[in-house]
């Protein structure tokens, strides 16, 4: 994605709200229900759509060459709900990429959790967890373009592509791995299905996401 995680950051730092949401439980995405959700668009529309799909609401991302994402503003306080769930599912990945360049920095699918400052923007950081087409599961590597943003390879390759996933990680200890700072709070979340790097194509689903206590 051609800077789009330099500009989609700026944009989080300098746009973010300043609600909080506190409690055992904070669905940011339920029955794929994306009111409220805003789109950022980089390089053309990938387009988000509500859709049923294995008798579930979810959100299907359609990317033929395209950049966009969806992000929703809202603070969550990780002391309460520092650990984050959710359901994705791809119908592919891209190939033979090294996401580790700025001519492979696509992925058929990704969550981003963004912890923005209101004033140092450049304090502003990003964990992104991808579905990668070639890294180890596990692996994390800075953005290609900003170290303002890393990503952690949740999921990779085709082994479980065509199925649902879910997954859980907790957001405050990645945040502490990666940047090495203490986070008590994170300011929005975004899904984002992106192939404008790569030129290819991309279907994926996402489901429930949630941060919970434990």
């Amino acid at each position: 994605m051609i800077q789009g995680t330099i500009r989609l950051l700026a944009y989080l730092g300098c746009t973010l709200a300043a609600g909080v949401a506190g409690a055992d439980s904070v669905a940011v995405l339920r029955d794929g229900d994306i009111a409220g959700w805003e789109e950022k668009m980089f390089e053309g529309k990938t387009v988000y759509e509500t859709v049923r799909h294995e008798g579930r609401n979810v959100v299907r991302a359609t990317s033929r060459g395209t950049a966009s994402g969806l992000y929703l503003r809202r603070r969550i306080d990780l002391d309460q709900t520092p650990i984050l769930r959710w359901t994705w599912r791809v119908d592919g990945t891209l190939g033979d990429i090294d996401e580790r360049t700025r001519e492979g920095d696509d992925y058929s699918a990704r969550v981003y959790v963004i912890r923005s400052h209101p004033v140092l923007l450049w304090r502003t950081r990003a964990v992104n967890y991808v579905w990668a087409s070639t890294r180890t599961p596990g692996e994390t590597w800075p953005n290609a373009y900003t170290d303002a943003a890393r990503h952690v390879a949740v999921r990779s390759g085709q082994a479980q592509v065509g199925e649902w996933v879910d997954e859980r990680r907790d957001v405050r200890a990645d945040f502490r791995e990666l940047f090495g700072e203490s986070v008590r709070h994170v300011d929005a979340v975004a899904i984002m299905t992106d192939t404008d790097n790569t030129g290819g194509a991309a279907v994926a689903y996402y489901g429930d996401i949630t941060f919970t206590s434990e």
